[in-house]
């Protein structure tokens, strides 16, 4: 974890992850309501974009799950929106992107474990939800267990990996041939905070789907 700057509070610490991630939803909110407090039935210009793009990730959460997909949309798209901005906050001077952080990814990854189970128990009732760890038989109830945990660490793991890995080649890339290089690294890193979050958020919906879909199959099957 990045300790160039922090906030104290008394006894209180708040270190560089934190304050980026609070100023990162700071901007969100702000960029929200900027972008939507003059919108109308004649779409501007950024009115067209920003339609756009929330088209795109809904038709994306619909072919995941066309039953469920309004439900987590605001969930989905919410986590779309955070990881790009987070990712990206790394381009400029003297900050670091919080997603670099192993706390904060990991907390993102419980978010989405706690949220998988919430979304399963409420669309199927907590009996139902529960009978699906024993289905195909209740032989693999461990390894359902188990993989539950492992696929969040996985979650974590990966996202800090990418991220803190890209910001350290970036670094070593500018020591070594100064700011010859700083288009393809900015491109680069851009590129790399889209794709990230998009796999992140794609994996959180996929195990959303499956934990609201799960007792579906079974019924089929």
């Amino acid at each position: 974890m990045d300790e160039g700057y922090s906030l104290s509070l008394g006894q209180l610490t708040i270190h560089a992850s934190v304050i980026s991630t609070w100023g990162v939803m700071v901007f969100i909110i702000s960029l929200v309501w900027l972008a939507t407090r003059h919108m109308t039935m004649l779409p501007s210009p950024v009115q067209t974009v920003i339609e756009g793009i929330f088209e795109a990730m809904e038709q994306t959460v619909l072919e995941v799950t066309p039953e469920h997909g309004r439900l987590i949309m605001p969930f989905i798209s919410t986590f779309w929106v955070f990881l790009i901005i987070a990712n990206m906050v790394g381009l400029i001077p003297g900050l670091h992107s919080p997603t670099g952080d192993l706390s904060v990814t990991s907390a993102l990854a419980i978010l989405v474990f706690l949220s998988v189970h919430w979304f399963g128990i409420r669309i199927q009732g907590l009996k139902k939800y529960l009978h699906h760890y024993l289905q195909p038989t209740p032989m693999l109830l461990p390894f359902h267990i188990i993989s539950e945990f492992t696929r969040t660490l996985a979650l974590a793991i990966r996202l800090f990996g990418n991220v803190m890995s890209l910001e350290m080649a970036a670094m070593l890339i500018v020591l070594v041939a100064g700011f010859l290089a700083p288009i393809p690294i900015l491109m680069l890193h851009i590129i790399e905070a889209l794709v990230q979050a998009y796999i992140f958020g794609m994996l959180a919906l996929i195990y959303l789907a499956s934990a609201m879909q799960s007792q579906q199959i079974n019924t089929k099957e």
